[in-house]
């Protein structure tokens, strides 16, 4: 079968049509590896693409990424027994204070796209939640979430907690969402500021 027809249907959001062809891919013997990284990604970053130029919106990738996360489900069992390459662990959190997640949520579905694992910390993640994950799950890459001008400042505290504990030149701090820039990222230390969530998994595969 052609496996860019998975794609086209996680772009298009046919979430039980991705199913079915996942299953039907599966039966005829394509390793599960194969099937994520040349039918279900693409579809994925091919919406980023589109939704950083504007041609697609929040719901189409919702729809898009629940289609992708249920196909990657029939995988799952086999992707267990492969050897899965991943690109390494990111965790991912809406700062102490702010309790807004879309775009957190969008962040974390185009670096799985991407092929990250991603702890997803949720929304009013203390500092100290975000240094645990980092010790305890080795990530190398730290998101960081904020849609209030308020909550914004508490980025600054979570790098001075991870320069604390000894982790700050482990990891990559990223930071996001409507009020902070990149002059705003570079006062409070962090690695990047990216504006969407497609760039966002751009520039953490080329961390």
């Amino acid at each position: 079968m052609e496996l860019n027809e998975i794609g086209l249907k996680v772009q298009k959001g046919r979430a039980a049509e991705v199913v079915n062809l996942v299953n039907q891919a599966i039966s005829e013997g394509i390793p599960a590896q194969t099937i994520l990284k040349e039918g279900l990604m693409p579809g994925m970053e091919v919406i980023g693409e589109r939704f950083k130029k504007n041609e697609v919106f929040i719901p189409e990738v919702l729809l898009a990424a629940r289609a992708m996360n249920m196909g990657t489900s029939c995988l799952k069992p086999l992707l267990t027994g492969e050897e899965t390459k991943s690109r390494g662990c990111v965790c991912i959190g809406t700062v102490q204070g702010d309790l807004h997640d879309i775009g957190k949520n969008l962040c974390r579905m185009m670096l799985e796209g991407k092929g990250f694992e991603v702890i997803d910390l949720g929304v009013d993640v203390p500092d100290q939640k975000f240094v645990e994950a980092v010790r305890e799950r080795n990530c190398k890459i730290v998101c960081l979430s904020a849609l209030l001008t308020t909550t914004m400042e508490r980025m600054a505290s979570v790098v001075e907690a991870l320069k604390a504990s000894g982790l700050r030149d482990s990891v990559k701090v990223m930071v996001g969402g409507a009020p902070v820039s990149a002059a705003f990222a570079e006062k409070v230390g962090a690695d990047a500021y990216t504006s969407d969530a497609a760039t966002c998994a751009e520039v953490a595969a080329s961390f």
